[in-house]
């Protein structure tokens, strides 16, 4: 059933299994009562458990924690970033800028998209695996139909400085054995060795990681809409507290014209109305 009888039935009514607000007596937030029952969750535990309805470890929390961490660049230099200093220059407010930001992390590249596209290959590479797929022959394949693979490869420089402290980190937590995350790392041997020459960067990590906690791509995506944002506010208030519009100026000299060359602008000629003296 759809279209206007489908409609009918939620005339009126809103069904959901997430939550509800009773206004003086309680929230309810997936089933449990928010003031009490889970009153004791930190913010990140309470953010995962609304993404996914699961329980994490305190292991699980702390890699999690971690990845958001050494994410979170204050540079407005970085693409997104630079939405929220921009922001603080021209004397938007933080909530509009830090939006913005937040919401152009979602980047084919570099931000969201590019982490649900790493989620999705590692966890279908791993079923293939597991079901005899030779592994070398999907990373050929995903090559030549996407012509790259989520979470390989940088532009700028081939390393990530943020792998060595999340690896101490998912090492002390004792997270270091799960199926995705060894599949990330042998898909890097075949990169590596290869014609390609791609080394992994954080993105594959963490998507690997979060597919050994049991985030599917989509709430894996959704998790990580935070990573970056913590280096936001400061970017804006930087900008913010200087004068207004200091951020990269850009004046006319630096720009490339190639259009019309200067002209000479002449007053109209003013005439007088009809019939006037």
């Amino acid at each position: 059933m759809n279209g206007p009888q489908l409609l009918e039935q939620h005339v009126g009514k809103l069904t959901t299994r997430m939550g509800a607000f009773f206004p003086g007596e309680r929230a309810v937030f997936r089933g449990y009562d928010l003031h009490t029952s889970l009153k004791d969750m930190n913010w990140l535990e309470l953010f995962l458990f609304g993404i996914t309805g699961r329980r994490f470890t305190p292991q699980q929390i702390s890699v999690v924690q971690g990845l958001w961490c050494y994410s979170s660049y204050p540079d407005p230099r970085l693409w997104n970033n630079r939405v929220a200093a921009l922001a603080g220059t021209a004397r938007s407010t933080g909530s509009l800028g830090i939006t913005a930001a937040l919401a152009v992390s979602e980047a084919q590249i570099y931000g969201g998209i590019a982490e649900q596209r790493a989620a999705e290959f590692l966890i279908r590479a791993r079923i293939c695996v597991n079901a005899g797929t030779d592994l070398t022959e999907l990373v050929r394949a995903e090559i030549k139909q996407k012509r790259g693979i989520g979470g390989y490869g940088r532009p700028i420089v081939s390393a990530d400085e943020r792998i060595a402290p999340v690896m101490a980190l998912v090492r002390e937590q004792g997270l270091d054995g799960g199926e995705h995350f060894k599949l990330a790392f042998e898909v890097e041997r075949i990169l590596l060795e290869g014609r390609w020459r791609l080394r992994m960067n954080i993105v594959a990590l963490s998507a690997a990681l979060c597919a050994d906690m049991g985030m599917s791509p989509r709430e894996y995506y959704i998790a990580c809409m935070m990573a970056f944002f913590a280096g936001m506010p400061p970017c804006y208030l930087d900008a913010v507290e200087k004068p207004e519009g200091q951020l990269f100026p850009l004046p006319c000299r630096m720009l490339s014209y190639e259009g019309a060359p200067r002209r000479r602008w002449r007053a109209a000629p003013v005439h007088s109305p009809a019939g006037g003296r």
